[in-house]
Formats: structure tokens, sequence, C-alpha cells
């Protein structure tokens, strides 16, 4: 059981809480400005509400490691693991409202992304004039917008 806990723990850190927020929002708020030439980003106060969800949801999923043995769902979360006869304490509906949190972060990061690249270039640069890394962050963002509300 202390296995699975630590398996899962550190499999949602370091998919939702480092490459996701680092690699996206982390270098993406750092680097499209930049490379577009534009004071900020097109949503600022939903960039703030993406940034403060994800210490939130961090925060749910750290306690739900000390409540009643922590969550021994695998890296995997796939049934019989999750299901209520393996794991009927609220340790899994908390990392499960962790996640959904973290996941209301990336949607909302993604938006302001996808507008942002869409919306806010030079009315004299065209698509093809914009460099490759805020092209492809919103090309992720828009696969993020439709696979992450299914997740």
């Amino acid at each position: 059981a202390f296995y699975n806990m630590i398996v899962t723990t550190h499999a949602l850190i370091m998919i939702f809480f480092m490459v996701m927020p680092v690699m996206m929002g982390g270098f993406g708020n750092w680097l499209v400005p930049l490379m577009m030439v534009m004071p900020d980003m097109h949503f600022p106060r939903l960039n703030n509400l993406s940034f403060w969800f994800v210490p939130n949801a961090f925060f749910l999923l750290g306690v739900s490691g000390f409540v009643e043995g922590g969550v021994g769902a695998g890296w995997t979360i796939y049934p019989p693991l999750t299901s209520i006869d393996f794991l009927s304490d609220p340790s899994m509906d908390l990392a499960i409202f962790s996640l959904h949190l973290g996941g209301a972060s990336s949607i909302a990061a993604s938006l302001n992304f996808a507008s942002t690249v869409a919306n806010m270039r030079h009315q004299k640069r065209g698509f093809h004039k914009i460099p490759m890394f805020p092209v492809s962050l919103a090309i992720t963002a828009l696969l993020l917008i439709v696979a992450m509300p299914v997740l």
C-alpha cells in the first residue's frame, strides 16, 4: 500500500504539477510575449486564475497523502485499484478533485495561449511569420482544450 501511494503521488506530481505547469505555463508565459513582441498575454486575469489553481490543487494532492493511508491507485489510476473495495477512504476523492483543479488550470492557460497567438500578433505579421514555439504552444493548447474536459 505504501509503495502504491509513493508511485501514485510521484506520477501525479511529475505530470500534473511539473511538466504541465512548468513547460506550458512557465515557459509559455515567459516566452510567448517575448517572441510575439507584446507586453502581456491576451487575458491576464485568466492567466492569474490558472496560476493560482495550481498551488491549491497541489495542496489537495498533498493532503490526500495523509488521509487514511493516501492514494495508492498506481500511476495510471485505473481499476481495480481505484474501486470502492480497494480505496473506500476520502483520499481518492481529494486526489481526483486535485486533478480537476489542475485540469481547470490547464484549460484556462490553454484558452489564454490559443487566444494570445491567434489574436495578439501584429497586423502585418501573418501566421507564417510567427516563431515556432508560440505556434506549437497554440496547437498544444487547442489539443488540451479538446481533450482535457473528457479526462
